[in-house]
């Protein structure tokens, strides 16, 4: 989990969007968004596919980012 939560921090940091601004645009909560980022909590397949649509990179490669 620990390569997901730093990719999905970088992703979003990358796009340009702050935790509240992804949030809003994800339908989700700002807790729910913080969650992930801190490693709590993971999204659901679905949610993963609308995180890698939003910041516009392969849903891979919010796990994998080198």
């Amino acid at each position: 989990m620990e390569k997901l939560r730093i990719s999905l921090a970088a992703a979003r940091v990358n796009a340009k969007l702050t935790q509240s601004e992804a949030a809003k645009m994800l339908h989700i909560s700002p807790n729910t968004l913080v969650a992930w980022e801190k490693g709590k909590a993971e999204p659901s397949i679905s949610q993963g596919r609308t995180l890698s649509e939003l910041y516009n990179i392969p849903l891979d490669s919010l796990i994998f980012l080198p």
